[in-house]
């Protein structure tokens, strides 16, 4: 009987384990979902400002163009 109350012991201790390390697993997984998010955020935001810089750099040209017309238009 003794050995049997052994294998028992020893079954719910691997049962435990197993749990647990399920449950660290899921914790871990969690996480890198959220890294991951975090991350493709980050990115999504660094194109809209990237965006962004062009379509201001854009306009400046613009702004620089029609200001040269202009200097040349009161020149003449």
């Amino acid at each position: 009987n003794s050995n049997n109350n052994n294998n028992n012991n020893n079954s719910n201790k691997e049962k435990a384990y197993e749990r647990e390390r399920g449950e660290k697993k899921k914790k871990r997984k969690k996480e890198r979902k959220k890294e991951r998010k975090k991350e493709r955020k980050k990115g999504r935001k660094k194109e809209r400002n990237e965006e962004g810089k062009k379509k201001r750099k854009k306009e400046r040209k613009e702004e620089r163009k029609k200001e040269r017309k202009e200097e040349r238009k009161r020149a003449t």
